[in-house]
């Protein structure tokens, strides 16, 4: 097969995964900064889910020496109190073998009440209940006697002693407490210290895109806890081909080779653009051909799930009202939201 210049560079990229870790202050470069350029659309200033304003991310990672590398993220969709100010939202699943809490409220309602963590998968429970709690603490909730948390989990089970289930409440509460809304700290960092992809090293990765003016200026970010397989596809190139085999590699150092079909991926889709809770479904329903495009088949043992939503302000939801406002874009203005 000939390999053209931009195979080389997208190899290059992609094969820098099996080399050492990167220093502190040698960070690698993102997809962007060398080159690998997806779709027409631009980024926004961050190339980040926090391109949509008022969203937040928060990391808490727990690593010790080579047993533990867990943690947890929380995507904060705004700064307010999200139960009183609910945002609409949907939750769309590709291949559910995955333990998703929070789900059915969701896909009933159509909002969510709770930022939305990610973790690994035995800790997904621990850190429902550490956030319920840390919710319940919270001013104006007083007099709460229900409350969904939404947590996503993949299995971290290869890299970490997932049986330990280490999470504590304190760390759940460092990456409720602690969102940037500004530069998105990416790679092996919180729900995605201990992920693997496509037999390499995953992680959590985020991006944004910005319609022209013409299509509304609206903003679309993606934020993913990546830990699934496939054959790694970037760009329409078949990397999968050129790359050395990531089992043979993982016998080289005398440890068992990572799985490379099965695994999971959490997407969180956020946007201002004002939609309703069926439109969040269809533009979460794109997520998944994005990630098909990656050279995922979302097999048997794979739990894929997109969970979207809006803060277009004029669409925040008070539980105290008997009439919600409600504003949304014509079916007609969609496709730009879906290219993004």
């Amino acid at each position: 097969m000939p390999i053209n210049r931009s195979f080389l560079l997208v190899f290059a990229l992609v094969a820098s995964a099996a080399l050492p870790p990167a220093r502190a202050d040698e960070p690698r470069p993102r997809a962007r900064e060398a080159g690998v350029v997806i779709g027409t659309m631009a980024p926004g200033p961050r190339n980040a889910i926090t391109d949509v304003a008022g969203v937040g991310v928060g990391h808490a990672t727990l690593a010790e020496g080579t047993r533990l590398h867990t943690g947890v993220t929380a995507v904060v969709p705004h700064a307010g109190n999200l139960y009183r100010q609910r945002v609409p939202a949907a939750i769309v699943v590709g291949n559910g073998y995955g333990k998703l809490a929070g789900i059915t409220q969701v896909q009933e309602l159509g909002e969510l009440e709770t930022p939305i963590l990610l973790t690994g998968t035995l800790s997904t429970w621990k850190v429902a209940d550490a956030t319920a709690d840390w919710l319940l603490r919270q001013p104006g909730m007083e007099q709460v006697r229900s409350i969904n948390p939404v947590v996503g989990e993949t299995n971290d089970g290869y890299l970490s002693d997932i049986r330990a289930r280490p999470l504590t409440p304190a760390l759940v509460e460092r990456a409720l407490t602690t969102p940037s809304h500004a530069a998105v700290e990416e790679g092996d960092v919180g729900a995605g210290a201990g992920t693997v992809a496509f037999g390499w090293k995953g992680g959590i990765g985020t991006s944004s895109r910005q319609l022209p003016a013409g299509d509304g200026g609206y903003t679309v970010g993606v934020l993913v806890q990546s830990n699934f397989g496939g054959e790694l596809t970037i760009a329409g190139v078949p990397v999968w081909k050129v790359l050395p085999d990531p089992a043979a590699y993982a016998r080289s150092l005398a440890v068992p080779p990572p799985s490379t079909g099965d695994g999971s991926i959490m997407l969180v889709v956020a946007t201002d653009a004002p939609l309703d809770a069926a439109q969040l479904q269809r533009l979460a329903k794109r997520a998944l051909v994005g990630l098909a495009r990656t050279g995922s088949v979302m097999s048997n043992g794979s739990g894929d799930y997109v969970i979207a939503f809006s803060t277009a302000k004029e669409n925040l939801r008070d539980p105290d009202r008997a009439l919600q406002p409600a504003r949304s874009l014509a079916g007609e203005a969609m496709s730009p939201l879906f290219q993004a």
